[in-house]
């Protein structure tokens, strides 16, 4: 991040930081030699004097991180032994000296261990998964490790992996059967026998167990485990503060901006290959013609260097090294459809991620025509003067909606986990005059208020913002401001995510302890704020509640900021001083109104219903025996199906593209077609049409109060 080229808001909160770390330059002089122990002793003194609501670095600190490294390797308990446990205890309450400056350890011994045990563990598997399994004996698995702990000794360990792999493979077994039936009969189909299929079974589970431990042994080094270490100590001051060694904090810098220097290959993980899914028009493997869908590369060389063998590799690890500088050299080594095996050269460009930046579309609606932006994150390209910022794009969005004469605009940030703090509060400013649009407070108690100064109002029509349980962060902040001034009406989950803190990324620097921009050795996501309402309430674990509650399908599940222990508590300070909007309408009648719809639809009641009861199955045991096993999915199955037909519209919304957007990209096919699918999607969906419905009673309700009186309301004209 340049400091030259930051906004003052965000200029602000760092002038914070460099004052909370002001001692750290003379406190790091003396780091201990290796780069574990400095990058410990790094995160330690910036978790102390920069994080918010910071917890003392002692033994009982050392206690959560001990138990939660310990799960984060081993989630599903069935690689350590307790005894494994035990004799890791000695570093239970030394994980605050390792902090502090002491040889790092821990991590390395529980490494060594856990490679032990995954040699183990990988002969366990190929041994259990030689044998065929009887599923006519009436037993029960429980695959939910929190309700069970590490096993005693090899004998409980070989009968807990036995019971998982019975599990997985009779999952594909029945699957397997059911084909069988359905397909019996048809020309072509091969009919195998009972004994076939659950061999078949087998041979499908081993792939998914092979591919595991491919990863476990090829790309699960002691680099990795000590990076989960320390998010093991970060996370433990609270979910967000988390730890990203140099290739990560790349990649997420990338994703943030929506721009990085690469390929122009979208990769896919397929049987336990990485292979190209697709290749973008223009980018330098669409102009090598060297690259098409279905290539598997297998090895990643930067220029003449020493190629990475991709084996064990998730797509998001190979996406990190072939990714890089514009402009330096990339040599793949790639098998093509036909079986050859070839080296291919590739100079890396700029690839521009457009299709995660804010699009909209026009629905036309019970009379009114409404404009529909949609918002996926709050992003924003810090490095580049002219890059793509959400509250841009946003502006530009709206602004062609306008030129459309749309009655009302609707605003979705479903699934939008936030971003930039200073985009969020210039896209609030966008709907409203001059004010307050969020308090932030850092941790010497000291609240600030976040304005819009600009007293333009861009659109000052019918608005309506969607929401729902992964709408976080920056979506909660607009979502609030939004609520607060009464400027629309917030339609969704009963609460959004509940994520009320304040995050910067702040290098590991050796020579001053800290820096501003990446670090060879890593970066720290450090929550160093607290944002509140301006009518003073954080949204911290009780995140924003909706004006108009829809039942969906997230609703029973544990997904929240407050589902997380170590999230730091709700709190309130004083309100900050507003102005109200004067909408034009009365949101106690449009929440009367749509009360009255949902009473006379079952469908959300049953979305509700539905939901409730499927995320119960996840936290019972299973039968492992055959006809209970199928009487119990189909009954799943029976549910699933049910509730993916409720959130599809019996009907079909009238959307369309903008008039000049019809084919926005014609010259790249597969861009085009995923757009055409997204409009086709919005469609089919059952919460944009009760928002759509909503914002018509809004519209109706304010050309009521026109219709009334010669006075416009008092808000702001176009």
């Amino acid at each position: 991040m340049n400091m030259k080229r930051l906004p003052i808001v965000i200029l602000m909160v760092v002038a914070a930081s460099f004052l909370a770390f002001n001692s750290m330059g003379k406190s790091t002089r003396s780091l201990p030699p290796g780069n574990y122990e400095k990058i410990m002793k790094l995160v330690g003194e910036m978790l102390s004097q920069g994080h918010y609501s910071p917890q003392s670095i002692n033994d009982a600190f050392s206690k959560k991180v001990f138990k939660k490294f310990v799960t984060d390797l081993d989630p599903d308990k069935n690689i350590f032994l307790q005894s494994d446990i035990d004799a890791l205890k000695k570093f239970e309450t030394k994980v605050d000296d390792e902090v502090k400056g002491a040889i790092v350890e821990f991590p390395l011994a529980a490494g060594k261990i856990f490679n032990k045990r995954v040699e183990e563990s990988s002969v366990l598997y190929n041994e259990i998964l030689s044998s065929a399994f009887d599923f006519t004996v009436n037993e029960e698995v429980l695959l939910d490790a929190d309700q069970v702990g590490f096993t005693v000794n090899a004998t409980e360990q070989k009968e807990r992996w036995r019971k998982k792999l019975k599990f997985m493979t009779l999952e594909r077994y029945a699957d397997l059967l059911e084909s069988r039936e359905k397909n019996k009969g048809k020309e072509g189909f091969v009919v195998k026998t009972d004994e076939e299929l659950e061999k078949d079974a087998r041979e499908r589970v081993k792939k998914i167990m092979d591919r595991t431990f491919e990863r476990y042994r090829f790309k699960f080094n002691d680099d990795d485990k000590f990076n989960m270490y320390v998010n093991a100590i970060t996370t433990t001051m609270d979910p967000h503060t988390e730890f990203f060694p140099p290739v990560d904090k790349r990649y997420f810098d990338e994703e943030m901006s929506g721009r990085f220097f690469g390929i122009g290959a979208s990769l896919q993980y397929e049987d336990g290959n990485i292979k190209i899914a697709s290749v973008l028009t223009g980018s330098p493997a669409y102009k090598s013609g060297e690259l098409q869908a279905g290539d598997i590369i297998q090895k990643v060389a930067q220029g003449k260097e020493e190629p990475v063998d991709l084996t064990g590799y998730l797509v998001t690890d190979a996406v990190k090294v072939i990714r890089g500088k514009k402009g330096t050299e990339v040599r793949l080594t790639v098998k093509k459809l036909d079986g050859t095996v070839k080296i291919v050269s590739l100079v890396r460009d700029e690839i521009v991620q457009d299709e995660s930046f804010a699009r909209s579309a026009i629905v036309n609606e019970g009379g009114s025509k409404v404009g529909y932006i949609f918002l996926p994150e709050f992003y924003a390209d810090f490095d580049r003067p002219n890059g793509n910022r959400s509250y841009i794009d946003v502006a530009k969005e709206v602004t062609k909606l306008k030129e459309e004469k749309v009655d009302g605009i609707v605003i979705d940030l479903r699934n939008n986990g936030g971003g930039s703090l200073y985009d969020v509060v210039q896209m609030a400013g966008l709907f409203i005059e001059d004010g307050p649009i969020v308090q932030v407070k850092d941790r010497d108690n000291k609240p600030s208020v976040l304005k819009d100064k600009d007293r333009n109002v861009l659109y000052s029509g019918p608005l309506a913002v969607m929401v729902n349980e992964f709408s976080a962060s920056a979506s909660e902040i607009f979502a609030a401001a939004i609520q607060d001034y009464g400027r629309g009406i917030v339609i969704g989950s009963t609460s959004t995510y509940g994520k009320g803190t304040v995050q910067r990324n702040i290098g590991l620097d050796p020579e001053n302890g800290f820096s501003m921009s990446n670090s060879e050795l890593g970066t720290i996501k450090l929550t160093l704020q607290k944002f509140y309402r301006i009518n003073g309430g954080s949204t911290q674990l009780k995140g924003v509640t909706s004006d108009i509650i829809l039942p969906d399908n997230l609703e029973y599940l544990k997904v929240r900021e407050k589902d997380s222990e170590d999230a730091l508590p709700w709190d309130e300070i004083s309100k900050a001083t507003y102005n109200t909007w004067n909408a034009g309408y009365s949101l106690e009648t449009i929440k009367q109104l749509s009360n009255m719809r949902l009473e006379n639809d079952p469908t959300f009641r049953l979305i509700g219903e539905t939901t409730e009861w499927l995320s119960r199955q996840s936290e019972k045991k299973y039968s492992l025996q055959l006809e209970k096993y199928r009487k119990d999915q189909e009954k799943i199955r029976s549910s699933v199906k049910q509730l993916e037909s409720l959130l599809k519209l019996k009907g079909q919304l009238d959307v369309t593209a903008l008039p000049a957007e019809q084919n926005r990209w014609a010259e790249d096919k597969p861009k085009q077609e995923r757009f055409q699918q997204w409009l086709k999607s919005l469609q089919k969906d059952i919460y944009l049409d009760q928002a759509l419905k909503v914002m018509n009673d809004m519209i109706g309700q304010q050309n009521l109060v026109k219709s009334k009186t010669t006075e416009e309301p008092v808000k702001k004209a176009f």
